[in-house]
């Protein structure tokens, strides 16, 4: 079995690659643009290889056409611009009084616009019956773009996976014991039940653990009590906007940070002596991304039957969205793709953001495909953290100064 990971030379794929070795994978091919970086990080990628006593053929190249023939399936982890881009998502809200975030808000919907055109024209080179596995930013919105263009694809993020792990940890269980009522949209979701051996645990969690539970996914116990449920940690951009808008104002910003934790693992990535993946990779972000993409990719080639967190069509799961929303949401995994679970019904102070968000989304796909100042003020408008046609208005002014140079129509 063949691997395509899109993005190889991100500083990010050794945790990819530590993960892989523990499956059958005869092949990983790793594809990026950036020479330099991908022969560090292939070279690194084979010495784990080697260590582990592995016989996983690494390879690597600049040329999508050849790297995507004949895998299995192809997993997309890219970043169009780098860091700097990533810097300038995190920062041009600020003049408008907005939160900067590189999935949220108007720097995630820069983000989209920049994303999903390149994210097509890669998918269109893929073979129609390889399974794309989409784990490039925003999420929700490049899987909705792919599924659209008609592509087998499925959207992965890590944020219900360490939700799984965090509570199997205040459980003091096996995480396989540990399963998720996972209700909302990538980077807007809750967790309204929690299944120990298929009991739900979560009322008796919060009614005796509630400090405990806002330490751990880091909320105040009072609005899990209010909520009876436990948000993701990318609601505090919607729960506590001018809290956070004001931290961004002291704080460095985080594309700052992972900037300088990258130039140390490349460096440590050109040490011959090392061989296995560092401890300073914790601090790159993408917490147990591993083993979500290794399950998934398994259980789609294998039809597997099993369950699995993932972002999959609407299809009527969430009665208040459209069909073709894309939600994040528990879903049986097989050769023919995910099919979400029945969740039920979902509380009315959920059901209005998730239902606001969406229909942001399905805007921000427009905008990207079709480009135009206007259909970008009119996404703006339509985010639950905009709403104002002034702010509408200074943000894509803004938006597209910073973008122009990865935006055809601008």
């Amino acid at each position: 079995m063949k691997l395509a990971v899109v993005g190889g030379g991100s500083t990010y794929t050794p945790e990819l690659i530590d993960g892989l070795l523990t499956s059958p994978v005869d092949e990983i091919t790793l594809i990026d643009p950036d020479a330099e970086r991908l022969d560090v990080v292939a070279g690194f990628a084979r010495r784990m290889v080697g260590a582990a006593g592995k016989h996983t053929l690494i390879t690597a190249t600049d040329d999508l056409d050849k790297g995507v023939d004949g895998a299995s399936a192809v997993l997309v982890q890219l970043r169009v611009g780098g860091q700097k881009t990533r810097l300038s998502d995190e920062t041009f809200p600020h003049a408008c009084g907005c939160i900067g975030q590189e999935t949220t808000g108007a720097g995630g919907f820069a983000k989209a616009l920049r994303t999903v055109p390149i994210l097509l024209d890669i998918a269109s080179r893929v073979d129609p019956d390889t399974w794309i596995v989409d784990f490039t930013n925003p999420v929700g919105i490049v899987t909705r773009s792919l599924l659209d263009a008609g592509h087998k694809a499925v959207g992965l993020c890590n944020v219900a996976i360490n939700f799984q792990r965090n509570f199997a940890g205040l459980l003091d269980v096996d995480p396989a014991r540990v399963g998720l009522k996972h209700v909302g949209l990538n980077h807007l979701s809750w967790e309204t039940a929690v299944y120990l051996d298929g009991e739900d645990v979560l009322p008796s969690l919060i009614a005796s653990r509630a400090e405990e539970l806002g330490e751990t996914f880091r909320i105040t116990p009072e609005h899990i009590r209010v909520a009876s449920a436990v948000p993701s940690y990318y609601l505090r951009y919607y729960y506590a906007h001018d809290v956070v808008f004001a931290e961004q104002q002291t704080e460095r910003p985080r594309a700052a940070v992972v900037s300088d934790v990258e130039q140390e693992l490349l460096a440590l990535y050109r040490d011959e002596s090392v061989v296995s993946k560092p401890d300073a990779l914790q601090n790159r972000g993408g917490r147990h991304y591993s083993l979500a993409a290794i399950n998934l990719v398994s259980s789609l080639l294998h039809d597997a039957g099993d369950t699995q967190v993932v972002n999959v069509r609407n299809r009527g799961t969430l009665p208040f969205l459209p069909d073709e929303a894309v939600i994040e949401a528990a879903s049986t995994i097989n050769a023919t793709g995910p099919t979400p679970l029945p969740i039920g019904p979902v509380d009315p102070s959920l059901r209005g953001l998730i239902a606001h968000t969406a229909a942001y989304e399905e805007l921000a796909v427009e905008a990207a495909l079709h480009g135009g100042r206007d259909r970008v003020v009119k996404a703006l408008l339509a985010h639950p953290l905009v709403g104002q046609y002034a702010l509408a208005e200074g943000l894509a002014d803004r938006l597209l100064a910073e973008n122009a140079q990865f935006l055809s129509w601008a």
